[in-house]
């Protein structure tokens, strides 16, 4: 790997090490473990720290150095993480991103807007450096570390378990050789202080021979210590390499507190439940032997686990051998998520998308081909070999799926951050976040629904004051929703608000012309005037809301993505925004028809049924488009009649396919069904763009182009008629 490569993943990695340390600092409040979601959060920083300091990013060292000595102190008690703390230290993400994202030939461009921001922001973490809080002071925000941690364990501080001994758990850095530092160094020099009893030198993060670097340092020791000095002496030892070395000190005679902390704030990714008991001190080599050879000896004992044997023979407590075993569990599932996750480079797999769809139209064409030889083995051999190819479509469809659960939680921060601006308190409820979305639609979507979560916050939920005298919570229910429906994948941003002012909404539509003063409109009529350019209720402008540019640049990028969006409100209970969007951009399965001399493709997804255009309705046809469908009131269309086809018909007898999009159906009249077909969608040129009813193109396996119908269009059409009933 070269090192613009090496640079390009250290990029990607810190800004989603960013992301997590965001979730981690909004979601503190509801943590199971507060302590390991704060050493969580100072590992990112650690861990940026010391990669941006490997490509000679001093900015990005210096400033995180202060975030990662402030986390510090939160890990160690000396801080405590109230709400005030946490809304700095995600100020303090957003400038270590906006160094990341300013970075420019290796270098960190800092403008005068960032020099202001990263100095207020030193200037703020500096004062919590000064601050000498006093041990187990609390101002009610947030729950201490240490309660959180060890509650459970405060009855324990009598027990002691007997060692004489500091246990001294060091893992240095791996940049340690770099900076001029030996390890022994610093155990010779240990070694002046008191008596070194044992020592395990530990080599789990050792790569494979092909892959060692010799300038990098892969050792950690587990140290027995025997002296009188104080655990601040010790400390001093390794001053040089502190903020590159993992250190922990457990004193003589250590409750199991300290021993359980030690086995959980552990990074070691591969060491066994007996290697842990032995690191910490609990166990001796030898007392470990025996435990193995009792459990191979005793034939009743053969199946039980090693940590259940240590507890029967008495040489550890269950809770010490119950965090051994959490952490092991844990190390496994991470390394095994490590090991079955795979990234790729982006442009790579569309890419192989393209190529995919480009196969896909090249079956088709070998098909349609071998049907006209009419060779009957090489007719099946072409179908064995579609079917692999359609396998092959999907599987390679499934690796551009995404979960939007991430796109969600980004919206945790959003939340807070206008809430907080606004004055108000909300809450935000999220589902549906393990559905799958094409990762070309998630990267589109984010900013329109940014706008409507904002847009919600702001214009939807009313301030704590008007939510009780309307008999509500004060507190605001923000809601976001997605599943799967139709072939499509609805997104729902729903709030417990007051709804839409329709009255507000016509009087503005009136005084900036939209419509004209005598106009009777719908209900859902109004409600859409939102969309339209320009258009703003806001009386005052803000930071948040009130320009007129939004809701109809919402529209737009939706409807580019071949998406649409409608609006539920009911006054007094809220207001739901259903975003529908197609679940890939790419390969569809199509369903072929004839109008005339042309094809089109309408997606299998969308498609109810295909029924027989009645003779009766057909004489009915110039009064009215719709017809009776088993008691049912079905509104439908004639392609020929919208896209003017004045070719010969090919029969007299007509068909009409049922869509439906969302709750609502309607018949699109076509000439001849012409069955299934695996659509490679492609889009559109600029100059067709505008083209109504059609969302893009797919060449068919004899070479030549058939058009994609536009069903949301089309169902959009026949509502304007008034017709367009729910199914």
């Amino acid at each position: 790997m070269s090192m613009e490569q090496i640079f390009h993943n250290f990029i990607a990695e810190s800004q989603e090490m960013l992301q997590e340390m965001e979730d981690k600092l909004l979601h503190l409040e509801d943590s199971d473990d507060l302590a390991e979601s704060i050493n969580s959060i100072f590992r990112a920083a650690h861990t940026i720290k010391g990669s941006a300091g490997l490509f000679g990013l001093e900015e990005i060292v210096a400033f995180t150095h202060i975030v990662e000595t402030v986390l510090d102190d939160v890990r160690s008690n000396k801080l405590e993480m109230n709400e005030q703390l946490v809304g700095e230290m995600l100020q303090c993400k957003d400038y270590m991103l906006a160094m990341l994202e300013s970075i420019v030939d290796g270098q960190v461009i800092i403008d005068d807007g960032m020099a202001q921001t990263g100095s207020a922001l030193t200037q703020t973490l500096n004062k919590y450096l000064q601050k000498d809080v006093a041990a187990g002071k609390n101002d009610g925000a947030l729950v201490s570390i240490e309660s959180r941690s060890v509650s459970s364990l405060t009855k324990e501080k009598s027990h002691d378990l007997g060692n004489e001994s500091w246990h001294i758990s060091v893992r240095f850095g791996e940049d340690i050789f770099r900076q001029g530092m030996d390890p022994l160094s610093f155990i010779r020099y240990l070694g002046t202080m008191g008596s070194i009893l044992h020592v395990v030198t530990l080599f789990n993060d050792l790569p494979e021979l092909e892959t060692l670097n010799p300038e990098s340092c892969y050792l950690g020791f587990e140290i027995s210590f025997n002296s009188d000095v104080s655990k601040a002496d010790i400390e001093n030892v390794f001053a040089f390499v502190r903020d590159d070395c993992e250190l922990h000190i457990v004193p003589p005679n250590a409750r199991i507190a300290d021993f359980i902390s030690l086995i959980e704030n552990s990074t070691s990714d591969d060491v066994r439940l007996g290697e842990l008991l032995v690191e910490c001190g609990t166990l001796t080599e030898h007392e470990l032997e025996q435990v193995l050879s009792q459990q191979t000896s005793d034939a009743s004992k053969d199946r039980k686990m090693l940590g259940e044997i240590i507890v029967e023979s008495g040489m550890a407590s269950p809770e010490v051998v119950g965090a051994a075993l959490n952490k092991q569990s844990s190390v496994k599932r991470g390394r095994d998520k490590q090991q079955q996750t795979v990234r790729v480079d982006a442009e790579k797999l569309d890419h192989l998308i393209n190529l995919i769809g480009e196969l896909v139209i090249a079956g088709a064409g070998v098909e349609s081909g071998v049907r006209a030889l009419g060779n009957v083995d090489i007719l099946e051999s072409s179908l064995a070999m579609i079917r692999l190819v359609e396998e092959v479509r999907d599987g390679a469809l499934n690796l551009r799926m995404v979960q939007i659960g991430e796109t969600f939680n980004r919206f945790n921060r959003v939340v807070r951050d206008v809430s907080k601006e606004l004055g108000k308190t909300i809450h935000l409820q999220i589902s549906g976040a393990e559905t799958e979305l094409d990762k070309t639609v998630i990267e589109k979507i984010g900013d329109p629904l940014t706008h409507l979560v904002r847009n919600s916050i702001d214009h939807g939920i009313e301030s704590a004051e008007d939510r009780i005298k309307a008999g509500k919570p004060a507190e605001g229910t923000l809601t976001l929703d997605a599943y799967h429906d139709s072939g499509s994948i609805v997104i729902e941003v729903a709030d417990d608000g007051a709804g839409l002012n329709r009255n507000r909404i016509l009087e503005k539509a009136v005084e900036k012309g939209l419509v004209s003063a005598d106009a009777e409109l719908t209900d859902h009529a109004i409600d859409r005037l939102i969309f339209e350019p320009g258009f703003s209720t806001a009386s005052v402008v803000s930071n948040i809301s009130g320009r007129g540019v939004g809701m109809d640049v919402v529209r737009k990028n939706i409807e580019a993505l071949n998406g649409s969006i409608e609006i539920e409100s009911k006054p007094g209970y809220g207001t739901k925004m259903i975003v529908r969007l197609p679940l890939t951009l790419a390969i569809i399965d199509g369903f072929l028809v004839k109008v005339g001399d042309a094809v089109y493709v309408i997606p299998l997804d969308m498609v109810v049924e295909c029924i027989e255009f009645p003779e009766k309705e057909k004489g009915l046809m110039v009064d009215r488009h719709y017809l009776n469908l088993r008691g049912q009131v079905l509104p439908f269309m004639s392609l020929r009649e919208l896209f003017n086809d004045t070719s010969e018909q090919l029969t007299e007898r007509e068909s009409i396919v049922v869509v439906q999009y969302g709750h609502y159906r309607a018949g699109l009249v076509v000439d001849a069904l012409l069955g299934e077909f695996q659509t490679v969608i492609k889009p559109l040129n600029k100059l067709f763009q505008n083209l109504k009813g059609i969302s893009g193109s797919t060449i068919l396996g004899n070479g030549e182009v058939a058009m994609i119908i536009d069903v949301p269009g089309m169902l959009q059409k026949i509502e304007n008629t008034g017709l367009l009933k729910a199914g």
